[in-house]
């Protein structure tokens, strides 16, 4: 698996999550299923069954904690070169006559509605590398849109 690259803060985000389902989260599902075996038939019991669900749900997002966690490369915001897009910058655009902000962030803190955008999504990707003033144009689902970097920061 090859490595992606994530934020100090991305990361420390998947750290607390993990963190939380390995001890908080387990406990409880553990204590749900021990209250549930003392209602007896386990074959006819939902309660049983659901926390043996919620468990198994748990377990594996605990897994792929854990390989995420071992396939991140943490990088800090680091201008390469002046001026130019790359992981955590800000950047401003004029696309379909408004104005928008963006933050280019790591796959684990993107949040489109709030203007954060992963470094690995069709708009992020696009932008990577570009420089105020260059006019991008970006497929995405919808269909095509173009941009107009306004600012860098």
């Amino acid at each position: 698996m090859e490595n992606q690259i994530i934020t100090q803060e991305g990361y420390n985000k998947l750290k607390e999550e993990l963190d939380f389902l390995g001890t908080v989260k387990r406990k409880e599902i553990a204590e749900r299923i021990e209250r549930a075996k003392e209602l007896g038939d386990l074959s006819e019991n939902a309660e049983y069954s659901e926390a043996k669900d919620a468990q198994a749900l748990n377990e594996g997002r605990i897994l792929e904690l854990m390989g995420i966690l071992k396939n991140v490369e943490i990088v800090e915001h680091v201008i390469k070169e002046k001026g130019k897009i790359d992981m955590g910058s800000k950047i401003k655009v004029f696309s379909n006559g408004k104005e928008r902000e963006y933050l280019i962030v790591s796959f684990n803190e993107a949040d489109p509605l709030n203007g954060k955008i992963s470094n690995e999504s069709p708009l992020g990707m696009a932008f990577l590398g570009k420089k105020k003033g260059d006019d991008v144009v970006v497929e995405t689902p919808k269909g095509e849109f173009e941009y107009k970097i306004i600012d860098v920061k």
